[in-house]
């Protein structure tokens, strides 16, 4: 079977899923009602609640959610072959993780757009907020400083030894901030039509990355280009900046005109596979990959993102719900975005095993499951094999891959912006819990987020490799084999706590509570599968620390299970 054929089945499947089941969810299973008024309406303060558009406010979730982890976990997950990654990205997202993200952003928006953390307070119980909102924590911290570390490599002259970086993105990606900025300015205080700041904005980015094609270190000989440990100062100082500004001042626009630059730079690479004659380089199924697990069940855990992520239930409950003009904005934003980053998913998959140059490159790439770890060769590797589609109309190389470049280093900044802003939310909230003086304030919230993040993308550890060998690494990097864990343990909780909604209220459960148990026994086993292995103390210990906040928060989903439900169902 061609890649092509495969892609176009998977259209189909998307399709169907979005017509029929996401309707029967809509209708049937949360029953929206757009006479009942949202937050965005009844909180509005013209800086976290603001009434969007559903045009808008999906390319702004649609950014959010997007960030490196679809394009890094198919990356890895191809080596058990295609079949696998192809089958879980596309069934996972429709009946998981759209599922996961729909529901998510609805029983927020019922709730006064509170987070998923806070939501567990009311539909479990206050021990469950506190220890969703400490996995929230980890979660968040550990993944945006990685991102940080990965930005930053980026943006530098090196990638990894060997590996060429990308800084022509640079002047791009800063360009685009200016660009958002006057946008949401015009568009919010000059009430200029969308299509006009969508035209200009758009025309802009694009001029742009010409621009940063002919100047890539913007004229300053290399010796005095930026190191990576400045950049991550400075992609820190943006996420500050970011996380306190009203969310009509940069997040919407510049999310919006991200995503426009997904659609382009999608739809080209997805068009140059149906027109540029590909054939699979990757076998269809790999059993035991030298050094791999078990590829059940972590297969479900590496792809992540792709399928199913917890962090997009922090999206949807975070700035996505406190922006929902009306309950029937949920279906479009919540399911249909998520389709949107299985897009992506499907994407880095056919490019990790189609876009490769032969058989042979793609056994060398990923001859050992040690051999794929390296995060910025991952991305390295779906930068080239979607510039090999792209390639395929015609477009020049060292155009593709600027413009490739660009897509990977600008959803990486939107969900780096985005989840710092969640962050900030989740240490209010936490500072609400226990009284912190001082954590209501967002200037001093969103500092305590940004240098917890620094922590992880600058603090070394020592972590012990083959043959006992010990060498300093990021406390991100050493800790991120226990990412994909915490994010789907994240996402099976949610759904836990989505079925004891339903469950009050007597509508169908089954939607929330079948994804909900796969989801758990394909975590929980692969989290103590990892504890027996890990060679590295850090790892184990908070490896441990992390089941037993997943377990405390099934004792407690057990306990309100064991409540008797009330006489009479609750409102929605």
């Amino acid at each position: 079977m061609s890649p092509a054929i495969v892609a176009l089945c998977a259209f189909a499947a998307y399709y169907v899923g979005y017509r029929i089941y996401s309707r029967f969810l809509a209708r049937d299973v949360f029953r929206l009602d757009d006479s009942r008024p949202t937050p965005a309406h009844t909180l509005r303060d013209e800086i976290d609640y603001v009434p969007t558009r559903p045009s808008i406010l999906f390319g702004h979730h649609f950014a959010s959610i997007t960030g490196l982890a679809p394009m890094l976990g198919p990356a890895v997950a191809v080596i058990w072959g295609w079949v696998p990654a192809v089958v879980w990205v596309v069934c996972g997202a429709i009946f998981v993780g759209c599922m996961h993200d729909f529901s998510a952003l609805v029983l927020s928006v019922r709730n006064q757009g509170k987070s998923v953390g806070e939501v567990a307070r009311d539909v479990i119980s206050p021990s469950a907020r506190t220890l969703f909102h400490l996995i929230i924590f980890f979660g968040v911290a550990l993944a945006m400083g990685v991102f940080v570390y990965v930005i930053a490599r980026l943006f530098s002259l090196e990638l990894a030894p060997g590996h060429p970086g990308y800084p022509q993105a640079v002047l791009p990606s800063g360009l685009l901030v200016i660009v958002a900025m006057i946008g949401g300015w015009l568009l919010y205080r000059r009430g200029v039509r969308l299509l006009w700041v969508a035209i200009v904005g758009f025309a802009l980015e694009l001029l742009s990355i010409g621009l940063g094609m002919r100047l890539p270190t913007l004229g300053l000989p290399e010796s005095a280009w930026p190191s990576p440990g400045t950049w991550t100062w400075l992609l820190l100082g943006y996420a500050f900046v970011a996380s306190v500004l009203p969310v009509w001042a940069l997040l919407q626009s510049r999310d919006f005109l991200n995503s426009l630059l997904l659609y382009l730079g999608v739809g080209l690479a997805y068009l140059g596979l149906f027109f540029g004659g590909h054939e699979f380089v990757a076998p269809p199924l790999r059993s035991s990959p030298e050094g791999a697990p078990s590829m059940i069940p972590f297969v479900f855990i590496v792809i992540a993102c792709g399928a199913a992520s917890g962090f997009h239930g922090l999206v949807s409950s975070g700035t996505t719900a406190k922006q929902l003009d009306k309950e029937s904005d949920a279906r479009p934003v919540g399911y249909g975005a998520m389709i949107g980053e299985s897009l992506l998913g499907l994407l880095a998959t056919l490019a990790c095993t189609a876009g490769l140059s032969s058989s042979e490159h793609w056994h060398d790439v990923y001859r050992s499951w040690a051999g794929v770890q390296a995060l910025p060769q991952k991305i390295d590797t779906f930068i080239q094999g979607t510039t090999t589609f792209l390639t395929s109309l015609g477009i020049p190389a060292d155009l593709s891959a600027a413009l490739i470049a660009m897509v990977v280093v600008s959803f990486a900044l939107t969900t780096l912006d985005s989840a710092t802003r969640l962050l900030r939310f989740n240490i209010e909230e936490i500072g609400a819990t226990f009284r912190i003086p001082l954590s209501g304030n967002r200037y001093v919230a969103s500092a305590l987020a940004c240098g917890v993040i620094a922590v992880f993308a600058f603090y070394e550890v020592d972590v012990v490799g083959p043959g006992g060998v010990i060498s300093k690494r990021p406390a991100g990097l050493a800790l991120w084999q226990l990412f994909g864990t915490t994010n789907q343990l994240l996402a099976a909780l949610t759904l836990v706590m989505v079925t004891l909604y339903l469950r009050k209220r007597r509508w169908p459960t089954w939607p929330a509570a079948l994804p909900a148990l796969g989801m758990l026994a394909s975590t929980l086993g692969a989290m103590v599968v990892n504890l027996g292995e890990f060679d590295d103390p850090l790892l184990r210990i908070m490896g441990g620390v992390l089941v037993l906040l997943g377990l405390g928060v099934l004792v407690e989903s057990a306990r309100a299970l064991l409540r008797p439900r009330p006489s009479t169902p609750p409102p929605a």
